[in-house]
């Protein structure tokens, strides 16, 4: 039994909130330490029996997340108040009212947007993206409950470890699935890396640990690469007279797996591992002037890579970012790139949206909460033309936090920001609802483009319309800005709804031929047979003549059919508990995978066909039983944020000699005998049976598929490692 020394957490506790007065005292007013003193006690006291898994008293996390909100993002009192009591409506006896009563309306509507919802949720709805539309809801109002959730998440991030491993992956899938974007949207760059970061550090532990390690053996050289490739900018710069400093930071371990994963290279072969930023001092008229400056003095001694100029000096991007970054040669063959910016747009791409508050006199400044603030209605716009499930809705909040803009104009010479790969469509919804949905085409600077055509930065766009002319469903294939889809959907809806009352009445009256009971189960059961997104979908089909009514028969074969076989109709995780219960190992409550298939429905995911020895998850589906997924398929971060309760520990078990299939990518320098060498030791060597094998040759270089039958990962490694070896070939790799 551990002891507590209440005592010692007493004096801690203390401590740490000394230390946030102190660190938020340059901005406190008359009245705001009272302010600050009051919502600590009032969160202390409300906290006071609770403690966090990590067995901490519970107020350590609050006082955290106020900390996170002061140090890394920059807010102010109110902020600190929220972030205080932001916990105790949901999980202790205070109530909203009581928050209004002794702190205020605003401070009480912030922590309503941070409260989950409670109360049951119907089958098919997700709590985590309800929970997220609520607080997006009041988003629209107050920038700063986004803010406040994300320092929460952040804190909650860096102490995942005291966690079960399943809350883990879920936590961090969801994390990767919307907050990271969102850090990144309203540009907290710090903050959106450190999630990545840690989402690689629970999802890839054995990946995240090697990284680290080679970042930090190699940190000596890099070191010394940095101080001789500054040295002649900086004795350039200083003979200008600029003041400035010059940093050198490794790129964020997440940033080097994703390049290794995109271009299947080895750690050793990332070659922009680093990048060096040039902060220079300059007044708010001097700046740009100042950053060319330094554009000048870097490609004075380095050969820049002409391809790699990104000028958001001139154009920020819509979260205000500007920099100007540039790629070059360094005198040791490698490419380096060199970030340039003022300390004012430092500390804007830092601390993002909050720091606007200090230099909002400044000119670009005001562009940057203009783009913001565009966001912000148009997440306004989305909330209230939404009549979707707060699924879609999340999808589509999703592709709005786009990562790249591409920048266009009016015929009258205005800019307009919009998702990369957005086309001529896309900015005709962004004009207006009506102009989007008559439009027939557009001249692009001067030329005549169909609507899907996509527009490049500098684009001039005119839009046609026509009366006749309506949306469509293929126009939902190439728009891209959340407006567009909203508008295209909601216009799309009122064709189907009338479509879909007919269809409904067609459905009621053929379940009631059957003797079934149109309720909530089974419609759902049957948009999941006849592969419908959601049941309005369904009922369209029927109403539409795309799905015969006499198919609904066929829907009834089937569920009677599974009865005989007395396999389980799975809904959704709750009614399926009685079934897993015979597979589950009794001290883990893990669903066992490779025991007797007979007792409980499973299948391997063909998204990303998982074998023994990878880290993998179950998944509930409506009519296909349990899917396994590997950890790091490129669906599990989408499956385990928004339907958490629906998934299942799993893990392997099996001794048995079972094969599986997976598949290996080669390439290399093709020779005659090539082939019969690969096979050898697939075949002879190590006995494996190949599905296929694919190989195509082009000017001597070659590129293979093979798909074959291993047991587990480690069987899997040798053969890779094998064929490594063999002359000729250069990699070797998996894929799902």
């Amino acid at each position: 039994m551990v002891t507590i020394d209440l005592e010692a957490e007493k004096q801690e506790i203390i401590r740490r909130y000394r230390k946030l007065l102190r660190h938020a005292k340059p901005f406190l007013k008359d009245g705001d330490a009272k302010i600050i003193k009051k919502a600590f006690h009032t969160s202390s006291d409300a906290h006071r029996e609770m403690r966090r898994k990590s067995g901490e008293p519970y107020i350590y996390h609050p006082l955290a997340v106020a900390q996170i909100c002061v140090d890394e993002i920059g807010l102010g009192t109110t902020s600190i108040v929220a972030a205080l009591l932001h916990d105790v409506v949901e999980d202790t006896e205070l109530e909203l009212e009581d928050i209004q009563r002794d702190f205020g309306p605003k401070v009480a509507r912030i922590i309503d947007g941070l409260t989950k919802i409670s109360g049951v949720f119907e089958h098919g709805s997700s709590q985590q993206a309800e929970n997220f539309r609520k607080m997006l809801l009041t988003l629209s109002e107050d920038v700063r409950v986004i803010l406040i959730k994300l320092a929460d998440r952040l804190h909650n991030m860096r102490t995942l470890d005291s966690m079960p491993r399943h809350k883990q992956l879920k936590i961090a899938s969801e994390t990767m699935y919307l907050y990271a974007p969102l850090a990144h949207r309203l540009g907290l760059y710090a903050i959106k890396s450190e999630l990545e970061d840690l989402y690689l550090k629970y999802t890839e532990p054995t990946t995240y640990r090697e990284i680290a390690r080679k970042i930090s053996a190699t940190r000596a050289a890099r070191t010394k690469f940095i101080r001789q490739f500054t040295k002649p900018i900086e004795d350039e710069l200083r003979r200008f007279g600029l003041h400035f400093v010059i940093k050198g930071r490794p790129k964020s371990i997440y940033s080097i797996w994703n390049k290794m994963r995109k271009q299947n290279i080895p750690f050793e072969e990332v070659y922009d591992l680093f990048a060096i930023r040039v902060i220079v001092d300059a007044d708010d008229e001097q700046e740009k002037a100042a950053c060319w400056q330094v554009y000048s003095v870097v490609t004075d001694f380095y050969k820049p890579n002409p391809d790699r100029l990104r000028d958001w000096i001139s154009t920020p991007k819509a979260n205000g970012y500007e920099s100007l970054h540039t790629t070059v040669m360094s005198s040791t063959g490698s490419w380096v790139e060199v970030q340039i910016r003022t300390s004012r747009m430092d500390e804007i791409a830092e601390k993002g949206y909050a720091a606007h508050w200090k230099y909002k006199e400044h000119k670009s400044v005001q562009s940057k909460e203009m783009g913001l603030e565009m966001w912000i209605s148009r997440v306004r716009e989305m909330l209230e033309a939404s009549d979707t499930s707060a699924i879609e809705f999340v999808d589509d909040f999703r592709s709005n936090l786009f990562q790249e803009e591409v920048f266009v104009f009016t015929p009258k010479g205005e800019l307009k920001t919009l998702p990369i790969g957005a086309t001529a469509l896309d900015f005709a919804f962004d004009i207006h609802t009506e102009i989007g949905a008559h439009c027939i085409g557009a001249k692009v600077n001067q030329r005549l483009v169909p609507l899907n055509h996509p527009l490049k930065n500098g684009d001039q766009v005119e839009i046609l319309t026509s009366d006749k002319q309506k949306p469509n469903e293929d126009w939902l294939r190439f728009v891209v800005s959340s407006k567009a889809i909203a508008r295209i959907k909601e216009c799309l809806k009122e064709d189907k709804k009338s479509a879909a009352i007919d269809g409904r009445e067609i459905v009621e009256r053929k379940l009631k031929q059957m003797k079934l009971q149109p309720n909530h189960e089974i419609i759902n059961q049957l948009r999941a047979f006849f592969d419908c997104k959601t049941p309005l979908e369904f009922y369209y089909k029927v109403g539409t003549g795309q799905i015969d009514p006499k198919d609904v028969k066929r829907f009834r074969e089937f569920r009677d059919e599974r009865k005989q076989l007395k396999k389980p109709e799975i809904q959704d995780a709750r009614s399926f508990e009685q079934e897993i219960k015979k597979v589950k190992s009794p001290e883990q409550d893990y669903l066992l995978i490779g025991e007797d298939m007979n007792v409980v429905d499973y299948k391997l995911s063909r998204c990303c066909s998982p074998i023994p020895g990878d880290d993998v998850f179950g998944f509930v589906t409506v009519n296909e039983g349990i899917k396994i997924h590997r950890v790091t398929c490129p669906n599990a971060v989408e499956l385990l944020s928004n339907y958490g309760y629906r998934v299942v520990k799993a893990k392997w078990t099996s001794r048995q000699k079972i094969a599986f299939l997976a598949g290996l990518k080669i390439d290399g320098t093709d020779r005659v005998g090539l082939i019969n060498d690969i096979t050898k030791i697939i075949s002879d060597e190590l006995h494996v049976n190949m599905q296929s094998v694919s190989i195509e040759t082009e000017d001597g270089i070659f590129e293979g598929t093979i798909r074959l039958y291993v047991n587990d990962t480690r069987h899997l490694d040798l053969l890779i490692k094998k064929l490594e070896k063999v002359e000729g070939i250069n990699r070797a790799f998996r894929f799902n």
